[in-house]
């Protein structure tokens, strides 16, 4: 059997579900998922966003949020994202090109490791609560506390009981963020399984990208109607009217992190907006927690 980055046998773990005929350790990516994949989960564009219409877009983009972070700044203001997603969705790229132009000493990624054994006795959310930001500071985090509602439950780290208690106790939360006035924003990147499975594959072959394959990828490649079933919850119970989810469908890259930056820049008032730049999301991949949702009732 192919043996692993960590020496472990993988085999079993690699397959992607009935009649895929994929395997990650194959440096050869199936045709007929090569096929499907930017049209999977329901993608509406045959063709991803041109390299030169993205660099021009982002440009004007990242130049809005150079303005915003001045008025962040000058306002005393904070700013919280949380990004979650599948695995391979393309969280920490959206994340990148938000940061990328604005001033660092404001601006940071917060990417939390497993929690230590002083963590795991603490109440859930107590370790995320120090990275929040202080007046004129923005905060992206690259995975949350939504961890629970979505790995770990699906992984088996958590009990349902606790699942439960989180999605209950999410929303208090997240109010008593939003009555502080952190202006906070929930962004869920989604990506079809064909996509995803080319994303993972190209992952590990890539020399430059194995470094993002762990055994909780692995493990995640034949889960995929599970995170389905996690994801529909954590959207039934924590889109809420102060802490509302937005779902950019992320099979173009381009596009989703286009997308990321409209939805937080249109959404505040700030010196020099220029809303015409900016635009309006693509109803097309970008919608609300609710509309997903009810989407995906729809289909079942």
């Amino acid at each position: 059997m192919a043996k692993g980055k960590n020496g472990k046998s993988e085999k079993a773990a690699q397959k992607a579900g009935p009649g895929t005929g994929f395997d990650l350790d194959d440096p050869t990516f199936p045709a007929e998922l090569e096929e499907r994949a930017l049209k999977s989960g329901g993608y509406p564009y045959d063709d991803k966003l041109k390299r030169k219409v993205y660099e021009e877009q982002l440009q004007v983009l990242q130049l809005e949020l150079i303005k915003l972070q001045a008025h962040i700044e000058q306002a005393g203001e904070r700013l919280v994202v949380v990004f979650e997603g599948r695995d391979t969705s393309g969280k920490g790229g959206c994340i990148a090109r938000i940061l990328e132009r604005i001033n660092p000493r404001h601006s940071r990624s917060v990417a939390l490791s497993k929690p230590t054994d002083a963590e795991r006795g603490q109440w859930y959310f107590q370790r995320y609560i120090s990275h929040l930001p202080t007046k004129g500071d923005i905060v992206l985090f690259d995975r949350s506390w939504y961890n629970r509602a979505g790995v770990e439950r699906v992984m088996g780290f958590c009990s349902e009981d606790e699942v439960a208690r989180f999605l209950r106790d999410a929303p208090e939360f997240e109010a008593l963020l939003v009555r502080d006035n952190i202006r906070f924003f929930k962004i869920y990147l989604t990506v079809g399984r064909e996509m995803q499975l080319k994303r993972f594959h190209e992952r590990r072959h890539d020399p430059f990208k194995q470094w993002k394959v762990t055994e909780i990828d692995i493990a995640a490649i034949g889960k995929y109607d599970d995170y389905s079933r996690a994801e529909a919850d954590m959207l039934r119970f924590t889109h809420t009217a102060v802490s509302p989810w937005t779902v950019i469908n992320a099979n173009d890259q381009r596009r989703a992190r286009l997308e990321a930056m409209r939805v937080i820049l249109g959404a505040l008032d700030y010196e020099g907006k220029d809303r015409a730049a900016i635009g309006e999301p693509d109803p097309k991949i970008t919608q609300t927690g609710a509309d997903y949702l009810a989407a995906l009732n729809g289909k079942s």
